[in-house]
């Protein structure tokens, strides 16, 4: 595990940032059975085909550790190319741990409604999702049209008390066959 990055939205270019303090490491396509399972189940439930998806990623966050709110596509030309699968259309984030207290992912730009009981500060600032061990959020940053969704902002609240685990595939519009994790 090392320290988790963030794409230079000029560059594409990986490089840290304190808007994201988690740890954090990938997996290549198929690298074993349970990664190959795991692909198959985000092609089946997103009916998207797995030559679509990155590898796999598992983030750890430990007491205050949090992913500020950002956009999963990609503002950069390069990540763009067609020859790489184009732009992200879709994530799956997959709860591997349930914090004790915050590590909620939270969209500021999709209105709420009425908060839930128990969510963190942060997670009032719009709809947002508890991490509960075993569930899975699927959402979508692009509109039907190709365009992308204000909407699909998101970020992962401060985890407040426990450790959060976590597993996130991104899904491009095309295929990445050949392509190595992000």
């Amino acid at each position: 595990m090392k320290k988790s990055e963030v794409a230079n939205p000029v560059t594409g270019k990986s490089e840290d940032s304190t808007a994201r303090t988690s740890t954090g490491t990938y997996f290549s396509m198929g690298e074993d059975d349970v990664i190959s399972r795991i692909e198959n189940r985000v092609a089946q439930v997103s009916m998207i085909p797995k030559e679509n998806q990155e590898g796999l990623q598992i983030l750890h966050y430990e007491h205050g550790q949090k992913y500020e709110p950002h956009f999963d596509f990609f503002h950069d030309q390069k990540n763009q190319d067609e020859s790489m699968g184009g732009q992200r259309v879709a994530t799956m984030l997959m709860y591997l741990s349930t914090p004790d207290e915050g590590g909620e992912t939270v969209f500021p730009n999709a209105p709420l409604k009425k908060p839930g009981p128990n969510l963190s500060d942060c997670a009032k600032k719009g709809l947002s999702v508890k991490s509960t061990k075993g569930d899975a959020l699927l959402f979508y940053s692009l509109k039907p049209d190709g365009t992308t969704d204000d909407k699909s902002l998101h970020g992962s609240c401060p985890t407040l008390a426990g450790d959060k685990w976590s597993a996130t595939k991104w899904i491009h519009v095309g295929s990445r066959v050949g392509h190595a994790p992000r």
